[in-house]
């Protein structure tokens, strides 16, 4: 799917995530420590570059896929989330959504209004993203309005209590931002995402037993109450800025507050 494009997702579109995951030319190895490996690869849609994260996880492909989705828990271990809801859906597994998320001071933050879609098979799960426009949430005045070109994770499992994660991101954070934010990005902000996630998977089951056990809507779409899309609410995306552009290319690394994320 392309960025601003609006319909339910289809086996091509998560077949395209897949070899995204799983291809290697191209990618160069930016950080490898214990199971958690990163890459980096240049794209022609943004001068910023695709990023992929894979990583092996002690909890079964099960967990880890609710984790993801479960919004209510989202807001317990997601550290970097600002504020995050699902505006409405086009069908049981694709849904429009909006998420504010907080960079690093001294970076302004970003937020998204995406386009999600989701697949369970017998061997894999696919969760993915790209930006839309819905003229009902215009960007805001405190946040730069970035773009996903495509974010999606795979998971796979490995067997009963193991699976592992592909993460591959390609979007444009839009603004100037300083050189030293990618290597930032890959030395230290995703692997503390990866470590926060694996220990979020762990402590999933107990906090779900008290707090709406049987409510997942992902698994269970007729527990969904969110509103039909209204085509009229979409306009053509356009990548341009729509506000004036945030020049952080001057901000010091030593500024950097590594303590946020």
């Amino acid at each position: 799917m392309q960025v601003g494009e609006v319909r339910v997702a289809d086996d091509e579109d998560f077949r395209k995530l897949k070899e995204l995951c799983e291809q290697s030319e191209g990618w160069k190895l930016e950080y490898h420590k214990h199971s958690t490996l990163i890459w980096t690869k240049n794209n022609d849609l943004s001068e910023f570059k695709i990023f992929k994260v894979r990583s092996n996880f002690e909890v079964c492909a099960d967990t880890l896929y609710d984790v993801l989705h479960d919004p209510d828990y989202r807001k317990v271990w997601d550290k970097a989330m600002i504020d995050s809801y699902d505006i409405c859906a086009l069908n049981p597994n694709n849904d429009i959504g909006y998420y504010a998320i907080r960079c690093p001071s001294p970076l302004k933050n970003r937020d998204f209004v995406t386009l999600r879609s989701w697949l369970a098979t017998s061997k894999e799960y696919y969760i993915m993203n790209h930006s839309v426009n819905h003229v009902e949430y215009p960007p805001y005045k405190d946040y730069i309005r970035a773009v996903s070109f495509l974010t999606g994770y795979l998971i796979v499992p490995k067997d009963k209590s193991s699976c592992t994660l592909t993460y591959v991101s390609q979007s444009d954070p839009k603004g100037r931002l300083p050189s030293w934010v990618v290597n930032k990005t890959t030395q230290i902000l995703a692997p503390k995402v990866v470590s926060r996630m694996k220990q979020a998977c762990k402590n999933y089951m107990a906090w779900k037993q008290k707090n709406r056990p049987f409510y997942r809507p992902w698994v269970y779409p007729e527990q969904s109450t969110l509103p039909r899309l209204k085509m009229l609410h979409i306009k053509e995306f356009s990548n341009q800025e729509t506000r004036e552009v945030v020049d952080e290319s001057n901000l010091s690394e030593a500024d950097f507050v590594e303590e946020e994320l």
